[in-house]
């Protein structure tokens, strides 16, 4: 099992699942700001993966194991950042990028090809205000 593709599988599946979801995530009251990064909790993130990847939901009892501070699970998967962010970034990206049928790259993550990123970018409703602090990370040893 190779680690970094679990990585980028679980990004792309949980980027995938938030741009269906945006609307209603960003207004839904899982929001922390974890080492300078705002983001659904981890909880929040690992439950929802646990259903997405059948790979990570097979690794998690061992993961638990050796850490049961869900955010320091999501920093090693590589989730500690903000979805709206990333979202942002990959539709500034598809913007600049020229037809791939004339020979150019696709910069998006096949996955998240077949989201129409601009779609999702109808008005949201006012997000979540009130953010929890994680704690833990650096100060709490498993």
């Amino acid at each position: 099992m190779n680690t970094e593709q679990i990585r980028q599988s679980v990004r792309e599946k949980w980027l995938t699942y938030y741009a269906e979801n945006r609307q209603w995530l960003s207004r839904l009251g899982v929001w922390v700001n974890c080492d300078g990064q705002r983001r659904p909790s981890s909880g929040f993130i690992l439950a929802t993966l646990s259903v997405l990847e059948p790979r990570l939901a097979q690794l998690l009892p061992l993961v638990v194991d050796l850490s049961s501070n869900p955010d320091r699970i999501v920093m090693a998967l590589g989730l500690n950042f903000n979805p709206e962010d990333q979202l942002d970034k990959l539709a500034t990206q598809n913007d600049t990028t020229s037809d791939p049928k004339n020979g150019s790259r696709k910069l998006l993550p096949a996955a998240l090809n077949a989201i129409n990123i601009q779609a999702s970018k109808i008005p949201l409703k006012a997000p979540a205000e009130i953010d929890e602090d994680c704690r833990g990370s650096r100060d709490r040893r498993d």
